[in-house]
């Protein structure tokens, strides 16, 4: 019997290997390719180790990017912040501060997860316009952050769901108001869940491409859309492509691996559990 759930164990253990490898091969592609000179590059050889390791498509992709680079975290990092700080309040009040018709509110305010961008793009760019802010990073903030807001409003109303409502109406019988309970009893208690929230946030926000290649033009543009125009027009220099996307993907690789202890702790606690 002991024999037998070993031998099962192992089996598992190798169909899990060899799925993760089967995952993972896309990534060997990208990092092999981005490390082998343009001659070197094709379909036949695509699984070959280059002959010679090759880092100019990495300070080539480099220079073409940083300033696209900066720009991506110009939007990711206030529109993360200011996206989490609305749907933390949002959740506070329609969590332990209910008033008649809050829950019309918070299903108003789920119904703007299901609008597709691509319905409202031209009236937004409109919008935009007549405020000033098109084609430029603080447009794309605003954008994001309203788009935001319904997430981390049902992510932080889940999270304040489970705190105990006694705890909220100890602090009222001992003279805390509104904010002074949401800033010395809330947000102290809500770490884990900013954690998922902006991990969650900073995500979508990096990798988005539809609103940042039609909301901004030129020097304006994240890093996902200077990506796509790093290829080129006739000939694809895919050694300086995979390069580029790969350092294109660090900042939110980064993000998981730093935070992502923190990240699961979220989940467990409940942040997004609906």
């Amino acid at each position: 019997m002991i024999v037998k759930r070993i031998s099962l164990r192992m089996i598992l253990y190798l169909l899990l290997i060899l799925l993760s490898l089967f995952y993972i091969m896309p990534l060997y592609v990208m990092i092999i390719t981005s490390l082998k000179p343009f001659a070197e590059v094709s379909l036949a050889t695509m699984w070959k180790l280059p002959s010679t390791m090759d880092f100019s498509s990495y300070s080539f992709a480099f220079k073409k990017l940083a300033p696209n680079l900066l720009n991506s975290f110009y939007l990711v990092i206030p529109a993360t912040i200011l996206a989490a700080l609305i749907g933390s309040m949002n959740g506070y009040v329609l969590s332990k501060w209910r008033f008649k018709g809050s829950e019309w509110v918070f299903t108003a305010l789920l119904f703007g997860m299901f609008i597709p961008y691509q319905s409202i793009l031209i009236p937004l760019i409109e919008f935009l316009r007549s405020i000033g802010l098109y084609n430029s990073i603080p447009g794309l903030v605003f954008v994001h952050v309203v788009y935001g807001i319904p997430v981390t409003t049902l992510m932080f109303r889940n999270f304040y769901a489970n705190i105990p409502t006694d705890l909220i109406e100890s602090a009222k019988i001992d003279g805390g108001g509104f904010l002074r309970i949401y800033w010395n009893i809330m947000i102290p208690l809500s770490i884990s869940g900013f954690v998922v929230v902006g991990i969650w946030q900073f995500t979508n926000i990096w990798n988005e491409f539809l609103f940042a290649v039609t909301i901004t033009t030129n020097k304006q543009q994240p890093v996902m859309v200077a990506l796509q125009n790093l290829s080129g027009s006739q000939i694809v220099e895919w050694n300086v492509q995979m390069a580029g996307a790969l350092l294109a993907a660090l900042p939110t690789l980064l993000v998981y691996i730093i935070l992502g202890k923190y990240f699961v702790r979220g989940l467990l606690a409940g942040s997004v559990k609906g």
